[in-house]
C-alpha cells in the first residue's frame, strides 16, 4: 500500500458539533463586561449536578485543581503524599511545587491502580493526604482507601482527571474523597480545550481554593484589587467554559460512545483470536468510564520490548497508539526521592507489555477492526 493510501487514525481527539461552536461564538461575541462569568458559571452548575456534588470551581488544568486543593489543606515542607507510582506527572508535579514529597507505591495488577495495603503500610508521621488516581478511567478500591484515611486521619484525594464517566457502587468518581480533580484537556472525554474543574463537599475547603484561584481575593471583599492572601492564577476561561456547557449537555453520549468503542475492541480481539492478558477491569457495581482503550498484551514482565515494538509497528500502518504510563520513579525528576518501599513490582512490568488504542469517539468500527488486525498482524 502507498504511503498515500495509508489511513491515519489517531489514538484520541475531541468530539466537536456545532453546538460547542456556537457557544463559543456567543461567549467570544458576547461574554464580556458583566457576562464574563455567564459561562463559566453555568458551566460549574452543570458539572456539580452531575456529579452530585456540593461545590465546583472551574480551573485551567487539573493540575491547577490539585495544586490549589493541597495548598488549601497545609500539605508544605517535610510532608509526603501517597500515590500510585504509575502516573503522569500531572499528579506528582503540585506536590512538589509546594515541598511536599510523593511517596510512590505499586498499583494493583488487575485494576492499575493504588494499592491500598502499600498505602496503609507507607504512611508515616509525616503522611498529610493520600492521592488516589483513576487511571485510564479505571477506578481505585474507593472504600478501602476512605477507610484508611478515616483510621489515620489523612484526607483522600481523587485525580480524576481521565475518569469522566467512571461511578463506583453508585457515587461518580471525583464525588468521594475530601476534594476531586478533573481534565478537559482536549485528549479527554470532554474538552475544554486545556482546563479543570475542583469539586467538593466540605464548604470551608471550598472558600479557601475560591479565595486561592482569585490571586487571593476574598469572596466577600469589599474593597477592589486587595488581596487577603497570596493565591494563584488557575481560573478557566468564560470561551473554554462555554465549550464546556455544550460538551456537558452531551456527556451522556460521550461517555456511552467511549465504553461502545471499548466493547468493540474486546469483540474484535476475541473473534481475530489475539491472545492478551486483558482490557481495563469493571468490578461488580462498578461501571467505567473507558476513557482509553488499554490492554496488557502479554505477562507482565520488565524485560519486554512488546509495547514499544507495536507502536513502531502500527505507526507505519497510520495506527497512533500511545504507551502506558512508565513508573514516576523511573523518571529523571523522581529517581532521586528516597523511597523505602523501593521497588514497586507492577507497576515496572506492566507498561512495558500494554499499550493504549486509538478511541476517538470518531472512530468507525471499520478503523477498530483494522487496528485490531493490524495487532494480530504484528504479534505474528
Amino acid at each position: 500500500m502507498a504511503i498515500s493510501e495509508i489511513r491515519m487514525i489517531p489514538y484520541t481527539k475531541p468530539s466537536i458539533t456545532p453546538l460547542e461552536v456556537e457557544f463559543a461564538t456567543d461567549a467570544a461575541a458576547n461574554g464580556w463586561g458583566e457576562h464574563c462569568y455567564d459561562y463559566i458559571i453555568r458551566f460549574e452548575e452543570a458539572f456539580k449536578a452531575h456529579l452530585g456534588v456540593k461545590y465546583a470551581i472551574a480551573t485551567s488544568s487539573c493540575t491547577g485543581a490539585l495544586h490549589m486543593g493541597m495548598h488549601a489543606l497545609g500539605i508544605g515542607p517535610g510532608d509526603e503524599v501517597i500515590m500510585a507510582d504509575t502516573n503522569w506527572i500531572a499528579t506528582a508535579a503540585p506536590i512538589v511545587h509546594l515541598g511536599a514529597t510523593p511517596v510512590f507505591v505499586d498499583i494493583l495488577p488487575d485494576s492499575w491502580c493504588l494499592d491500598p495495603e502499600q498505602v496503609e503500610a507507607a504512611i508515616t508521621p509525616k503522611t498529610k493526604a493520600i492521592v488516589a488516581v483513576h487511571l485510564y478511567g479505571n477506578l481505585c478500591d474507593m472504600d478501602a482507601l476512605l477507610t484508611i484515611g478515616e483510621r489515620h486521619g489523612i484526607p483522600v484525594i481523587e485525580d480524576a482527571a481521565e475518569a469522566v464517566g467512571s461511578v463506583y457502587h453508585g457515587k461518580r468518581a471525583g464525588s468521594m474523597g475530601r476534594f476531586g480533580a478533573f481534565s478537559f484537556h482536549g485528549t479527554k472525554t470532554i474538552t475544554t480545550g486545556e482546563g479543570g474543574m475542583f469539586v467538593t463537599n466540605d464548604p470551608d475547603l471550598y472558600e479557601q481554593v475560591l479565595t486561592l484561584s482569585n490571586h487571593g481575593r476574598a469572596r466577600g471583599q469589599s474593597k477592589q484589587f486587595w488581596p487577603d492572601m497570596v493565591g494563584f492564577k488557575y481560573k478557566m476561561s468564560n470561551i473554554q467554559a462555554a465549550i464546556g456547557c455544550a460538551q456537558m449537555q452531551r456527556i451522556n453520549e460521550l461517555v456511552n460512545r467511549k465504553r461502545e468503542i471499548l466493547q468493540s475492541y474486546k469483540e474484535e480481539f476475541e473473534n481475530l483470536g489475539i491472545a492478551h492478558q486483558g482490557f481495563n477491569p469493571e468490578s461488580h457495581g462498578c461501571l467505567i468510564g473507558a476513557w482509553m482503550a488499554t490492554v496488557v498484551m502479554d505477562t507482565p514482565s520488565e524485560n519486554s520490548t512488546l509495547s514499544e515494538a507495536l507502536q513502531a509497528r502500527l505507526r507505519i500502518k497510520g495506527i497512533d497508539a500511545r504507551p502506558f504510563f512508565a513508573p514516576l520513579s523511573s523518571t529523571p525528576p523522581f529517581r532521586g526521592i528516597a523511597n523505602e518501599y523501593k521497588h514497586c513490582k507492577w507497576a515496572y512490568s506492566i507498561p512495558p507489555v500494554a499499550i493504549n488504542l486509538p478511541c476517538s469517539h470518531e472512530i468507525t468500527q471499520s478503523d477498530i477492526h483494522y487496528v485490531s488486525a493490524a495487532v494480530k498482524e504484528t504479534l505474528l
